[in-house]
C-alpha cells in the first residue's frame, strides 16, 4: 500500500485529491495546522472523513514538517497548502511568502534531507503568467506575475524545479489555471456567486456585490485536475505540465449561466462600478458592482494550453463551463435546502 502525504487537506483540492488517492488503495495522510478552525467539511461531503489520517505539520516550522516526514514516510507527496487568496496576498504578502515560496523549500529540503526517493507534487498556479507574454499560455510561455501570491508560487515553482535538476528528485510542478467546484471555498468569485444566486433563490439574500466582470480565466472542473496531479507523479520522469481546459471566460459569462441555472433572467445595465444585474422578470436588481472588490493590480486573461499534458498522459478536461456553473449552483441550493429541512 503507498502512502500519500497531502498538505492543504482543508481545501478543495485536497478533498477531492483524497477521494481519488483512496478509491486507488493509497493510505492517505493528511497535513493541517493547528487553528481555531476545526472542522473538516469538505472531507465530510465526500465521505471520506474517517478515512484520512491527519497529521498536525506547519510549513513555517522546519523540524515539525522533518518530524512528519520521518514519522510518514511518504511514497508520494503533494504540496497543496498555500495562502491561497490573491487579494488578501496584497494585505498579508510576508506571510504569504513565508507560506508558498519558503514553505515549499522546507518540505523539499525536508525529504532530500529524509527520503530523496519520495516523488514530489507542487501546486503551481496560472497566476504566475500574471502580465500574459502570450495566448494561450504553455509551459514555456514566460512569467510575469501581478500579485504578491503568484511571485511567492513563482519561487515555489521554480525550487521545484531547481531539486529535480540539483538533486535528481522526481518532482513535479503542476501548472493549474482555475479549477472549480461545489468544494470551493467561499472567497473565490465562483463560489461566491453560486452560493449567493443560491441564497437569493431561497429568500435569505437581496444581491451579490461583485468587482472586475470582464476578467477572463480558464475555469475547469476540480475532481478532474486532482486526477492530473496524481498521473503526473506515476510517469517514468518527472517533468512540469499546464492543466487547463484551453478556453477562456470572463466572470461575466460565469454570473449570466449561474443566473441561467438558478431560474434567473438577467440583463445588464450601466458601465464600470454603477454596473447593475437586473432580472427582467421582476426588475430586482441582483447584482451590484463594487470598486472595493477590484484588484490592485490585474490579471486581464488567462487561457493554457494543455497539449503537453495530453500527448503526455491523456489527460484532457471533460467538464464544460456551462455545465460547471450547473454543478456548483445546484449542489448550492441543495445544500440551503437540507440545512433549512
Amino acid at each position: 500500500m503507498k502512502r500519500a502525504l497531502i498538505t492543504g487537506i482543508r481545501g478543495q483540492d485536497g478533498a477531492y485529491l483524497s477521494r481519488l488517492l483512496l478509491e486507488k488503495g493509497y493510505e492517505v495522510y493528511g497535513a493541517d495546522r493547528r487553528s481555531g478552525d476545526s472542522s473538516f467539511w469538505r472531507l465530510a461531503e465526500l465521505g471520506i472523513e474517517r478515512d484520512v489520517k491527519v497529521r498536525y505539520m506547519d510549513l513555517l516550522e522546519l523540524t515539525n514538517v522533518m518530524r512528519e516526514v520521518e514519522k510518514i514516510g511518504p511514497d508520494e507527496v503533494y504540496n497543496l497548502a498555500a495562502q491561497s487568496f490573491v487579494q488578501a496576498s496584497f494585505e498579508q504578502p510576508i506571510i504569504t511568502a513565508d507560506i508558498d515560496a519558503v514553505g515549499v523549500l522546507r518540505l523539499l529540503e525536508a525529504l532530500r534531507t529524509l527520503k530523496a526517493d519520495t516523488r514530489f507534487y507542487q501546486a503551481s498556479t496560472s497566476e504566475m503568467f500574471g502580465k500574459v507574454q502570450s495566448i494561450p499560455q504553455s509551459e514555456k510561455t514566460p512569467f510575469y506575475p501581478r500579485s504578491p501570491y503568484g511571485v511567492a508560487k513563482l519561487y515555489g515553482h521554480w525550487i521545484t524545479v531547481n531539486y529535480r535538476e540539483s538533486y535528481g528528485m522526481f518532482t513535479c510542478s503542476g501548472i493549474l489555471f482555475n479549477h472549480e467546484s461545489p468544494l470551493r471555498g467561499l472567497e473565490f468569485v465562483t463560489r461566491k456567486i453560486t452560493r449567493g444566486l443560491a441564497q437569493i433563490k431561497l429568500g435569505l439574500l437581496d444581491k451579490i456585490v461583485l468587482g472586475n466582470m470582464d476578467s477572463k480565466r480558464d475555469w475547469g472542473y476540480a475532481p478532474e485536475y486532482v486526477e492530473a496531479m496524481w498521473m503526473m507523479l506515476q510517469q517514468k520522469s518527472p517533468d512540469d505540465y499546464v492543466i487547463a481546459t484551453g478556453e477562456t471566460h470572463t466572470v461575466r459569462e460565469f454570473v449570466e449561466f449561474s443566473m441561467k441555472h438558478a431560474g434567473f433572467d438577467l440583463a445588464w445595465e450601466g458601465e464600470g462600478a454603477g454596473e447593475k444585474g437586473i432580472d427582467r422578470k421582476t426588475g430586482r436588481t441582483l447584482v451590484e458592482i463594487s470598486a472595493e472588490f477590484f484588484r490592485p493590480a490585474e490579471v486581464d486573461i488567462l487561457v493554457g494550453n494543455p497539449e503537453k499534458a495530453a500527448e503526455t498522459f491523456g489527460w484532457r478536461p471533460k467538464t464544460r463551463f456551462e455545465e460547471l456553473a450547473r454543478i456548483m449552483v445546484e449542489a448550492d441550493i441543495k445544500r440551503i435546502e437540507r440545512s433549512r429541512s
